[in-house]
């Protein structure tokens, strides 16, 4: 067993380059109230010369809840500026080309300048349509606008009347869907046959709207998509980019209709503005591609590429395409890491991206000439999650970073080397908290394979620590260094635990075979990792009290809290169980996005019904004995909220000790402020429940 930069991380030295955090003695352990109403940082927007960033803060006002973002500009020119509030009412702020600041206000495009001591002047409204603008991306030279909205595929206009839906023939309330429409719901929304959402480019004249918008999918069917850009339910800007001159547009969408439960063939779309259907440029690859990133020099395209059809968590290969001659080369092919985001150095000589590589998410410069892959050292210690990468002249990058230790704040590193931070949007108030310890550990796992695994624990306190094992969902997927404002180890811990989680097979940056390996084998490695994770954690820190313990989870994590339940009852205390699968074969035929079962198990329940049988928890049920505590949400599309609601039946036919707690306005997270401060204050009860006893 080994461990790597096991030190402990009390923030201390971050903090001290922002400010002076309080005594020991003085910080009170980090709160529910603290971690909901914690300042949340935005992805910074550089404008083109390079002196200053924007970017937005929310926060969450402690008393109601309500949410409310600030624009804020940060020099780059003067390391000891502080920033500056702009008194923007608006988000997704962004920098053209031209120098203007866009952002959306009102459902609308807003622009205005930003001098270099924050001053705001010629503030005017850019578009004026009859729909609500949910994101835009600006062209390098301010002559275009590219909206997204959500209209129906047969409308040329935004103007279009389509409130009149095929799905609701009336007169009662019923939604009538075809057998053939494809999705009915997705994530936590019902569908509207036909409706998605569009790409439309508005010219612009002196910062205004110019002419009308036309949609970049062209005429329904003349060749174009007919689906969702960007692509649901999570895409966002990334797939929507202008070319480099502003005449033309790439965009990412998935084809809807009957197939699109099944598929993950995203494709990269260009349309040049002449009013013809776009052109597919990755039609040959029935696999996922997405984000189109052109070089500033318009002579390339990067972009990622899966290679697996029909599997959402096959390695993305960052590919280049020569947009002189088509040429296609996959440029990290090589290099086993599945890259998540692209930026290109403002000269076109370097690509800049991100991937997941042993609990953390450091960025990597690429050779675009010979796909050489470089790990760039932008952090002392461990590189935790770095994101929203943006390139300067001269080998500069601003960039957010955040840790289980701490949320997001903005950096700046100069000529590649080591980064210095901008930002105290949330700093100084982790300072005042009693600080955590992160350790990582490695062990010997199933297959003879090296694991990873994290440890989060009070720092300074003595005594023993009842454990709790976390178990990340996807179940491709990484409990990972980094900041989350849900599944947040640092807060259990504050409470007087030692949190342990453990990255088993099937988890994402140890390469695509790792990722492979939970294949049709849900309850097999990765239950063997979790058991001797556990063991290698107590062995490592014999601070952690193993005889009070605890293990919870959520999505493929709520899936092994029911598996444990059946196959290692006799272990944990208590369970805590969030939209955890019951019942693979009711899971099979309600569950919306019907490629991912499919992949996992080696086809659908009715063509192999084995597989799913071989690792379905309510097969074991009668081995159930630990108290649990189940939590669902009824906007859950993707874990129907009816497997929480089995399984607590289950329970309470078997006479467990356990609790229900359902969110009727929540999807497969809890995202609410103050369902969120509910969810933890439950989950803290239930584990001080069997882990603390009233003496």
């Amino acid at each position: 067993m080994t461990a790597r930069n096991r030190v402990a991380f009390p923030l201390a030295s971050a903090i001290a380059l922002l400010a002076s955090p309080l005594a020991a003695q003085d910080r009170a352990p980090m709160s529910a109230q603290d971690l909901v109403t914690m300042p949340r940082l935005g992805a910074p927007s550089v404008d083109p010369s390079g002196r200053m960033a924007v970017y937005s803060v929310t926060k969450t006002d402690p008393e109601t809840y309500e949410r409310s973002s600030t624009l804020y500009m940060r020099s780059l020119a003067d390391m000891d500026a502080a920033p500056v509030a702009l008194g923007l009412s608006g988000g997704d702020a962004k920098f053209g080309g031209d120098g203007w600041l866009y952002y959306l206000h009102d459902d609308q495009v807003w622009r205005t300048r930003i001098g270099p001591d924050g001053s705001v002047s010629e503030t005017s409204q850019v578009t004026d349509l009859p729909r609500a603008v949910n994101g835009f991306q600006v062209a390098r030279d301010g002559s275009r606008l590219a909206i997204w909205t959500d209209v129906a595929r047969s409308c040329t206009e935004l103007s279009c009347d389509d409130s009149a839906k095929a799905y609701e023939p009336g007169p009662g309330t019923g939604l009538l869907f075809e057998g053939d429409g494809g999705f009915i719901r997705h994530w936590d929304s019902w569908e509207t046959p036909g409706t998605y959402s569009r790409v439309f480019v508005v010219p612009l004249e002196g910062g205004r709207q110019a002419g009308t918008a036309r949609p970049v999918d062209g005429a329904i069917g003349a060749g174009g998509p007919s689906g969702d850009t960007p692509t649901a339910p999570f895409g966002g800007s990334e797939d929507v980019t202008f070319a480099p001159n502003g005449q033309g547009l790439y965009f990412t969408a998935r084809e809807g209709g009957q197939t699109e439960p099944y598929s993950t063939n995203l494709d990269i779309w260009f349309s040049d503005f002449s009013g013809n259907a776009p052109t597919n440029l990755t039609d040959a690859n029935e696999a996922l591609d997405a984000l189109p990133t052109p070089s500033p020099d318009g002579q390339y395209l990067a972009y990622v590429a899966m290679e697996q059809p029909t599997y959402e968590a096959d390695r993305q290969v960052v590919m280049l395409r020569d947009l002189r001659t088509g040429v296609v080369t996959p440029l990290t092919k090589d290099f086993d890491r599945s890259f998540g985001s692209l930026a290109w150095t403002p000269d076109s000589r370097w690509i800049v991206a991100t991937a997941q590589d042993v609990l953390d998410t450091p960025a990597f410069r690429i050779d675009p000439r010979t796909g050489e892959v470089v790990r760039l050292d932008l952090m002392a210690g461990n590189e935790a999650h770095i994101g929203n990468v943006v390139p300067l002249d001269g080998g500069g990058l601003v960039f957010t970073r955040d840790s289980i230790g701490a949320p997001a704040e903005m950096y700046l590193a100069r000529g590649w080397d080591q980064a210095t931070p901008l930002t105290d949007v949330a700093m100084s108030r982790m300072g005042n908290l009693t600080p955590v310890s992160v350790e990582r550990f490695s062990f010997t796992g199933a297959g003879g394979d090296t694991v990873w695994g994290q440890i989060t624990k009070p720092d300074g306190v003595a005594g023993q620590l009842p454990a709790i094992l976390y178990v990340h969902g996807g179940p491709q997927g990484s409990f990972n260094d980094g900041w989350s404002s849900r599944w947040n180890p640092r807060v259990v811990a504050s409470q007087g635990y030692a949190v342990i989680s453990v990255d088993f097979h099937g988890s994402t940056g140890y390469g695509q075979a790792f990722t492979d390996a939970i294949n049709r084998d849900w309850g097999g490695k990765p239950l063997e990792d979790l058991q001797k994770g556990l063991a290698a954690a107590l062995q490592f820190d014999t601070q952690i009290d193993g005889s009070r313990a605890c293990a919870m989870g959520a999505s493929y994590g709520g899936y092994m809290m029911n598996w444990i339940a059946g196959q290692w009852p006799d272990r944990f205390d208590c369970l805590v169980q969030h939209d955890g699968l019951f019942d693979l074969r009711s899971f099979y035929f309600t569950t919306e996005e019907l490629w991912f079962p499919r992949w996992d198990f080696g086809g659908g329940y009715l063509e192999n019904p084995e597989a799913y049988e071989k690792w379905n928890p309510v097969n074991h049920v009668d081995e159930w004995q630990t108290p649990m505590l189940v939590i669902t949400g009824m906007k859950d599309f993707r874990v129907p909220y009816t497997q929480g609601i089995a399984s607590f039946t289950a329970l309470q036919e078997k006479q467990i000790p356990s609790q229900l707690l359902v969110f009727p306005d929540e999807n497969h997270w809890v995202l609410k402020p103050k369902n969120s401060l509910q969810w933890h204050n439950t989950v803290f009860a239930w584990l001080d429940r069997w882990l603390k006893p009233a003496e």
